[in-house]
């Protein structure tokens, strides 16, 4: 059987006991249907993992006893940080949960023009909590222990107008560099990738304006979803741990 990781969001000390969050206690208590004595492993996002053994269990409190500490951490030596245009549906979930799988460091949802995605600042700020679950559920599930940063959604222009140390790129179909010929400096990258429908003309003019490269994926056209990843996977593959 596998031993479940959980995240917490407070401090974690060995010899320690925790109570579990109440979203937690309930996929342990309700879903996986734990028992006392259960192993568990459990991360804050300071980039260890506490083996623990749960001590009391029941459907609303669960407590664990934290046993040790282990420092070992599968983080990429290559930051990422992804730019999403924001996709309708539950194809930015799914960016989400896999761009964390192949470990980005940093994702910021972007207003685009052609971002169908038109919600008020509640609402937004709503999705922004959801989409933080969604990252965490994909820490729990792949090992890792360092939480990306999730920024809260802002405007194209403002985020290529950030200052960065990272090599900026953008996708076009008609650039003539490939990822494999890159010079990717120690800071890592800043990758952005349209919405359903991808950048405008004007958008691109601008990014390459403001110091983006255009590289080329292929000779097809991709998805959005499909573009984010397997951008992701060609970086980790050539400047990574893939």
């Amino acid at each position: 059987m596998r031993i479940p990781r959980i995240y917490h969001s407070g401090i974690v000390k060995v010899d320690s006991e925790i109570e579990l969050e109440a979203d937690t206690v309930n996929h342990l208590a309700n879903v996986l249907r734990v028992k006392t004595g259960q192993p568990v492993v459990i991360f804050n996002g300071d980039g260890n993992d506490y083996p623990a053994e749960l001590i009391d269990v029941a459907k609303r409190r669960i407590v664990a006893r934290i046993d040790a500490k282990i420092g070992l951490s599968p983080e990429s030596p290559l930051p990422i940080h992804l730019g999403q245009g924001v996709s309708k549906g539950d194809r930015m979930d799914f960016v989400l949960q896999k761009s964390v799988e192949l470990g980005v460091t940093d994702i910021t949802p972007l207003i685009t023009e052609r971002c169908n995605v038109k919600l008020n600042d509640d609402r937004w700020l709503k999705k922004h909590q959801q989409w933080q679950k969604i990252i965490i559920g994909a820490c729990e599930q792949s090992g890792r222990n360092i939480v990306p940063k999730l920024h809260l959604p802002i405007s194209l222009h403002e985020w290529c107008a950030q200052s960065t140390e990272q090599l900026r790129l953008t996708l076009h179909p008609k650039a003539e560099k490939r990822m494999a010929d890159l010079k990717v400096p120690k800071a890592g990258v800043r990758l952005l990738i349209g919405p359903e429908g991808g950048l405008s003309e004007q958008e691109i003019y601008q990014c390459e304006e403001m110091g983006f490269d255009s590289v080329l994926l292929g000779p097809r056209i991709l998805r959005t979803e499909t573009a984010a990843l397997t951008s992701i996977s060609i970086l980790q593959s050539h400047f990574g741990d893939l």
